[in-house]
């Protein structure tokens, strides 16, 4: 018998391996929800004896023993564990808004999420970048140790104005306000010119510190315009949002004209090297250091997608990042916007 392989059978096969695809992942989150569930169920059990009865420590010693002899091979029920139902139970039961999300993630990342996250305005953040990204438990481990929710809450970008919303939280994530670069070799007085050829010369930690997903194009890269030429310090490409990133090093201060020429390199960019494909090019300022207040002028009226972002030689954070993240309200709003 002939096999068919006309452009509409491919078409075919295409939409039922994507049909497959699609109910396996819908059982998996049914499973994963129903077992999410059931550890709910349990914590909330063990609340209910432990108050009403005044059982102590011991049930959860006892229960746990009587379970995995009961369901010998099957894991999850350990003493840490049902402690951990209980607390999970404890955590969420009151919050209308975060006991949905919790079913939406599996039991490892709310643990992970539960145990490191303080407060309940962390817990949302993960909760939420979890599931609208992709993250891994690795990944999530990454976030949580780099800083994500405070990074993301103050990082100083022109974002919301000028990157289109499908993919504007996700660019939000890949500009940091702070990066370390612990991994050179450079005094506190160096030049620009050092600490680009010192980034390259380690350019796979760098790129792991920009966050991942950033790919080298290439360093002093030219342009020509009407004739003259100009030099991009760092051209990086950025997988998941497809688009050209230009990367300014400045060692000093920001200062306000440093706006205005990544402007001119991003219209460039985007009129002579980005694919049709490709999105709108995006631009990182990384300064030594920068006043607040000189970037949110700077980049009030740009038209075009810009971080500004400073750079540290130490890997110990700096304190005064606390200070700058923004009101109780305006986390909440940013949170909302999440999804």
């Amino acid at each position: 018998m002939k096999a068919i392989i006309s452009p509409e059978y491919k078409t075919f096969f295409k939409e039922i391996k994507e049909r497959i695809h699609k109910a396996q992942y819908d059982a998996l989150k049914a499973v994963n929800k129903e077992l999410i569930n059931l550890y709910w169920d349990i914590g909330k059990s063990i609340v209910s004896k432990q108050e009403k009865l005044a059982w102590g420590k011991a049930i959860v010693e006892t229960l746990a023993k009587d379970l995995q002899k009961e369901f010998p091979g099957i894991q999850g029920f350990s003493s840490a564990n049902l402690w951990r139902m209980r607390n999970f139970y404890l955590t969420y039961h009151k919050n209308e808004k975060l006991a949905p999300l919790v079913r939406e993630i599996s039991w490892t990342k709310n643990i992970i999420i539960l145990e490191r996250c303080k407060d309940d305005i962390r817990r949302e953040f993960y909760l939420k970048t979890i599931k609208k990204f992709g993250w891994t438990k690795d990944v999530l481990i990454n976030q949580l140790e780099a800083g994500a929710f405070e990074r993301y809450m103050a990082n100083q970008t022109n974002f919301d104005k000028t990157v289109p919303e499908k993919y504007r939280h996700q660019a939000k994530l890949a500009v940091k306000d702070d990066y370390t670069f612990d991994f050179l070799e450079l005094n506190d007085e160096h030049t620009e010119r050092e600490l680009e050829q010192a980034l390259l010369g380690r350019i796979r930690k760098f790129l792991i510190e920009m966050g991942g997903y950033f790919a080298f194009v290439g360093n002093q890269y030219r342009l020509e315009i009407d004739g003259a030429e100009f030099f991009i310090d760092l051209l990086l490409y950025h997988r998941q949002l497809r688009c050209l990133i230009a990367v300014e090093l400045k060692v000093g201060a920001f200062k306000p004209e440093y706006a205005g020429k990544m402007q001119f390199y991003l219209s460039a960019l985007n009129d002579s090297v980005r694919l049709p494909e490709e999105n709108p090019s995006i631009g990182i300022i990384l300064c030594k250091e920068k006043s607040r207040t000189f970037v949110e002028y700077a980049l009030k009226d740009s038209k075009k997608p810009i971080g500004v972002s400073t750079y540290k030689l130490t890997s110990k954070l700096p304190r005064e990042l606390k200070k700058y993240l923004p009101s109780p309200e305006e986390m909440v709003k940013r949170l909302e916007e999440l999804g």
